[in-house]
């Protein structure tokens, strides 16, 4: 298992919200998150991830928090003439300090490959943001095929990038939007993969495992030290239930019996954050679905 540290819990907005009511939403969860010890204290690493045009607002509404703001997409290269294009040094510039990068919308609806996944998990890192890297099958696999599949996945999407830690969200395609998210022993065995390729990475030290995919109350309390914790989406719009899943990630710190690490301003957990010697079995090539 990764070295213990804050339970992480990520909210993307994706486009539902209008600016008038994101920014009622950043002022109703900055008044949560002050209130909440897990968050105060380090337990828990929060950050939020709005559209483009409402990141300055989120930068404001949360300041005084240790809650991370993050922006949606980031483009590869850091400067230039790239027409709608925003770069990682301009979003560290304005108080960002992490990049969502190859959600699995970006993939399907602009077609966005592996290699444009590492050009950008490189330009977020050389900028000092902390890349959440989305992963996951498309098709639905049982769990041996669906962690070779997205341990692959993770390994050419930070090809050639430089080191630093990572935010690996699992979302399976199949259960992004679902009903209900992946069963939890899905999760489990995919989740533990992906630990095991980060950690024998020594570029990847501090590195987060956490799930998306129709993630919400109760999944975090069934799931357990399986995860790092949770991407959430819609069940987030509802403040009552985000503080349900923000409860659930301090009672998973407490149960760990460790002090929480604390979080530097890049992101990275104060102390020695190197993962220890687990070693991954090889599962082989997976017979499905490819990304």
């Amino acid at each position: 298992m990764l070295t213990p540290g804050p339970v992480t819990v990520g909210v993307s907005l994706k486009m539902y919200f209008g600016h008038r009511d994101a920014v009622r939403w950043f002022d109703r969860v900055a008044e949560l998150v002050r209130a909440h010890d897990g968050v105060t204290r380090g337990a828990i690493e929060f950050f939020v991830i709005p559209t483009y045009p409402q990141l300055l607002p989120a930068v404001e509404a949360f300041a005084g928090t240790p809650v991370r703001i993050g922006a949606q997409d980031v483009a590869a290269a850091d400067s230039g003439p790239y027409t709608g294009e925003v770069s990682a040094a301009e979003l560290a510039e304005i108080g960002v300090s992490i990049a969502e990068i190859g959600h699995a919308e970006r993939r399907r609806l602009f077609h966005e490959t592996d290699e444009d996944v590492a050009a950008k998990a490189a330009a977020a890192l050389r900028n000092g943001l902390t890349p959440v890297l989305c992963v996951g099958e498309t098709a639905r696999l049982s769990p041996r095929y669906a962690a070779a599949d997205t341990v692959a996945q993770l390994r050419r999407d930070l090809a050639g990038a430089p080191a630093g830690r990572v935010i690996v969200a699992y979302e399976p395609v199949w259960a992004i939007g679902a009903p209900h998210p992946a069963p939890a022993a899905h999760i489990i065995e995919v989740a533990g993969a992906l630990r095991a390729a980060l950690e024998q990475d020594s570029d990847r030290a501090g590195s987060a495992v956490i799930y998306g995919g129709s993630a919400g109350p109760g999944l975090l309390t069934e799931l357990g030290d399986a995860v790092d914790g949770l991407f959430l989406g819609r069940f987030a719009h509802d403040v009552d239930s985000l503080g349900s899943v923000l409860d659930e990630a301090a009672a998973l710190a407490a149960s760990r019996g460790e002090e929480p690490a604390r979080l530097r301003p890049d992101g990275e957990t104060a102390g020695d954050t190197q993962g220890l010697d687990v070693q991954m079995q090889s599962h082989g090539e997976p017979r499905g679905a490819s990304l």
